[in-house]
């Protein structure tokens, strides 16, 4: 594929991109639906032939860009969450209850159900079994747009809702994406842990005196590591943007949103440099900075950045994704990998959501609380997405994988089914939960 042509494709692909998400906002067709089928149709074209997109090949290079896809995710995930989470206070620990449920619940029955199916249904080796759960374990809400949350509501922004809707509907408005995206911007650190655990078991001689090293380390260790880089990187960056004693340094002042990227960089690199997790740090960093001066307008010049550096990303992994379809991606799915991918979207996120939530809920009057429409939405819709390609591509890097073709063509096709299936189910769905949230309003 001649330079000429790349540019072409990816200029055209660009402003599709640009313009799906105001086609299809009332439809149910999702922009990474149609991305994908553009990038079927290009990998169709003989001009494709002349790309190598099998991933066995290409482990540097998906490990790098999924990888810095999801970077751009996070710090947009939490430069858009309004919620606060104020650690001193039991309460605003609580308005969280659905994400801590999702985390520390959800996510372990998910790897839990999938490692079981990858071991009894796919014959897989359980260290294989295991690594699967953990790839797949991650939700991704970006390739759902209509289940995360939206821009960071700034003074500006409130003042002109204000004026045709009532605060306090705004606010509820945000049970079911505020629990999705936040779950998803903290799920991608805290999968982690049991992808090291399967690569160290793949690697033999893992023995149970290991067992506490791994709880030790690859658990709390990394993650407390991580955690207190983005939160202290978090807060230099917002002081210096809003608090810097020199106006000139006051960067929240001059406008100039590249503060977030900054932020972005700094904080991974500080945080895997020590031996944390970058991801976990990168969420951290970015609730923590938005947190810093949560009404002022340089939040949104920040996140809408970020955003677009988001889309563009994502269109140009989902792009090559479809085209790697057409190339043999799915050429070792077998019906193994067909049932994992289905019991996992219909079965096993699903259900593991709904215990972690229903078991002892949250009164869904009160903040963090959902009713079983909401309750059962937040289950239904645990995206996977580019974190799943980026864990499976990080852990062929550093390990041999046993039925890596296997593994890359049922990762993929779960990915797939899921943007299909989510794509097409989440507008009607939040349409409908929308709707009737109005109509209780209206008559309360």
């Amino acid at each position: 594929m001649t330079g000429a042509v790349v540019y072409l494709v990816l200029g055209l692909s660009l402003l599709l991109a640009t313009l799906l998400p105001h086609i299809t906002r009332r439809v149910a067709l999702s922009p990474p639906m149609v991305l994908v089928g553009v990038g079927l149709a290009i990998g169709l074209l003989p001009m494709a032939d002349d790309v190598n997109l099998r991933p066995e090949d290409n482990h540097a290079l998906i490990t790098h860009v999924t990888e810095f896809t999801v970077l751009v995710s996070l710090m947009g995930v939490g430069l858009a969450i309004d919620r606060i989470l104020d650690v001193r206070s039991w309460r605003s620990w609580r308005t969280w209850s659905p994400v801590w449920r999702l985390l520390l619940v959800a996510m372990p029955l998910t790897i839990l159900g999938t490692m079981l199916l990858g071991w009894w249904v796919a014959g897989l080796a359980p260290a294989v079994a295991l690594l699967l759960g953990a790839v797949l374990a991650p939700t991704d809400p970006v390739l759902a747009s209509d289940v995360q949350v939206g821009e960071p509501l700034t003074e500006d922004v409130a003042e002109a809702e204000a004026e045709t809707e009532d605060e306090e509907e705004v606010e509820e408005d945000d049970d079911i994406r505020f629990s999705l995206t936040a779950e998803a911007g903290l799920n991608d650190g805290l999968a982690f842990p049991f992808v090291h655990l399967a690569l160290l078991l793949l690697a033999g001689g893992f023995g149970l005196a290991d067992v506490g090293t791994w709880l030790g380390w690859y658990v709390v260790g990394k993650i407390a590591v991580g955690l207190v880089v983005g939160v202290g990187a978090g807060w230099l960056f917002g002081r210096q943007a809003f608090h810097a004693r020199n106006e000139k340094l006051r960067l929240a002042d001059a406008g100039e949103p590249l503060l977030a990227l900054a932020a972005l960089l700094t904080s991974y690199g500080a945080a895997e440099l020590v031996g944390g997790y970058g991801f976990l740090a990168v969420f951290a960093c970015a609730v923590r900075l938005r947190s810093s001066s949560r009404g002022h307008s340089y939040q949104r010049a920040m996140h809408g950045v970020v955003e677009r550096l988001e889309r563009l990303m994502t269109l140009l992994v989902l792009l090559v994704l479809g085209m790697a379809m057409t190339q043999g991606l799915l050429e070792h799915l077998d019906w193994r990998g067909v049932v994992v991918a289905l019991a996992l979207v219909l079965v096993v996120r699903p259900l593991a959501g709904y215990l972690s939530l229903a078991v002892l809920a949250r009164d869904e009057d009160e903040e963090g609380g959902l009713d079983r429409g909401e309750l059962a939405a937040v289950a239904f819709f645990g995206v996977r997405g580019i974190g799943s390609l980026f864990y499976l591509g990080y852990a062929a890097s550093h390990e041999h994988l046993p039925d890596e073709p296997w593994l890359w063509s049922t990762v993929a096709f779960t990915i797939i089914v899921s943007v299909l299936l989510h794509g097409v189910t989440a507008t009607p769905a939040m349409a409908r939960l929308d709707a009737r949230r109005e109509r209780e309003a209206g008559t309360g």
